[in-house]
């Protein structure tokens, strides 16, 4: 079966905590209501899907002209180093436009992965944390 992508198909809370806790993503996955806010406030989320499974998952607040946080990018442990991730990458660049940059913090064990697949690291950030 092969991957179906979607921008159109919002997966369910449920969906999104079994992936992110199958892929080890550090998200407040205890906490539905939030993982449901996360979702309803972003403007661009594309799925990857093997049938109804959710293998994938690319977050994002844009303003589509000037830059795209890719705040969650998620792959099935199932589906690793099948191009899922690159995909989804390529998509929201596609859908973003040549206007917009698109930047991210990334997990330690992620930081490997983006230079591979297009990103520069960047010495020039700034976080506020935050409280909870």
């Amino acid at each position: 079966m092969e991957i179906v992508y979607a921008t159109n198909r919002m997966p369910t809370p449920a969906q999104v905590i079994e992936l992110y806790t199958q892929a080890n993503l550090p998200r407040p996955t205890h906490d539905v209501t939030r993982m449901q806010q996360m979702f309803d406030n972003s403007n661009l989320v594309i799925t990857a899907w093997h049938g109804d499974m959710l293998a994938g998952v690319c977050r994002c607040v844009t303003d589509w002209v000037w830059c795209c946080y890719l705040a969650d990018l998620a792959v099935s442990p199932v589906h690793k180093k099948s191009g899922i991730g690159k995909k989804m990458i390529s998509l929201t660049k596609e859908l973003v436009g040549e206007q917009s940059m698109i930047l991210l913090l990334s997990v330690p064990d992620a930081m490997e992965y983006y230079p591979k697949v297009g990103f520069t690291k960047e010495n020039r950030g700034f976080i506020l944390n935050r409280t909870q």
